[in-house]
Formats: C-alpha cells, structure tokens, sequence
C-alpha cells in the first residue's frame, strides 16, 4: 500500500481510495475516545462522521499536518465540545442525551446484576459437591493445576482425578440447568471458571 506521507498525498489530490483506507486505519480509536467522552455509541458515529467529513472537505491541507494522531484527537475532541455547547442549547437534545444515558446505565447494571447471579449460582453448584470433589474441581479450575498435578499434590491416581473432575462437572452442569441456566451461559460459565 502508501506510506502515510504518500497516502496523505493521495488524499490531498482526491483520491477516495486513499481516504476511505485513511479511515478505516483511524475510525476505531477515534470511535473509543468519542464512545468515552459521550457515553452513546449513536453521538460517537455521528461525531465521528463529522470529524472525516471536515478532514476531508480540508483535504488539500493535509499534508502539513506533523502529527496525525493527536491532529485527529484534537479534532474529535473538538467536534465533541461543539456537541455539548449544542446540547447546553437545545432542552430536547439534553433530554434525548439523558434518556441515552439513563438506558446505558440500565444495560450496564442489568448486565453486572446478570453476571452476579450466574456467578453465585456456579459458586452454590460448587457448594453441592462433596468436600473431595470440591477440592479437585478448585484445584484444576481455579488454581490451574493439570490432572497430574492434581493427582501427585492428593496422592491420587491421574484416572482418579480425570473421573472426579467428570462427576463433578456432570453433577455442576445439573445444578446449573435446574437453576434456570441456559447450555449457553453454562458453556461460558465453564469456559471462565
């Protein structure tokens, strides 16, 4: 491809080729940084549509410009503070802007509260199993041990510990299903634990 001097050439004499790829290298950190300072992802697309439309309306400057990054950063944050003073404006964007907000928080406890459960359900599940059981399944999940380690620091046999581990995780998986535990989140809940 371009070298970004080159690519910035490119852009400078409208080629929308070399500015759709300038794009795709810049849109993720400037969507983050805008998803950061506005709390919506809806205002972070449209501000971050805002900041490559005015780029590419001053296309032919762009060249000059020594540090792309932080030219791009001061840009976007700029286009945000232009965001809020029209929102300090405009009572129905303040609200619409609170109503974003307020759903967002919504999502993110209901989101903790979920994940909370799920967990206090598996730790009850590993509650369930007999103090044996329960030890093997916390050495290999929880401190990582292999099977063999396992079987040395217990002074068991390897099978031994392969079928506790089984029985353990048939009796867990039981557990969960009858708590109201989807297969899913089980899956997830095992592939985390």
């Amino acid at each position: 491809m371009y070298t970004e001097s080159e690519l910035l050439t490119q852009i400078a004499n409208g080629n929308e080729t070399a500015f759709k790829h300038f794009f795709e290298l810049h849109k993720g950190k400037l969507y983050n940084y805008l998803l950061k300072v506005t709390k919506s992802q809806q205002i972070a697309d449209e501000i971050l549509i805002d900041v490559f439309f005015k780029i590419w309306m001053g296309r032919e400057l762009i060249t000059e410009v020594q540090n792309m990054d932080s030219f791009l950063f001061t840009v976007a944050k700029n286009k945000a503070l232009d965001f809020f003073k029209m929102v300090a404006r405009n009572k129905k964007l303040q609200r619409y802007f609170a109503y974003e907000m307020d759903e967002r928080k919504v999502k993110e406890s209901d989101s903790v509260l979920l994940e909370n459960e799920c967990n206090q359900i598996f730790r009850n599940a590993i509650g369930q199993l007999s103090p044996k059981r329960k030890e093997i399944f916390i050495l290999s999940r929880e401190r990582g041990l292999t099977h063999e380690q396992i079987a040395q620091h217990l002074n068991l046999s390897k099978n031994t510990v392969r079928n506790t581990m089984a029985e353990s995780l048939r009796t867990i998986r039981h557990f969960l299903l009858k708590s109201g535990i989807t297969h899913f989140l089980i899956s997830i809940l095992f592939l985390f634990s």
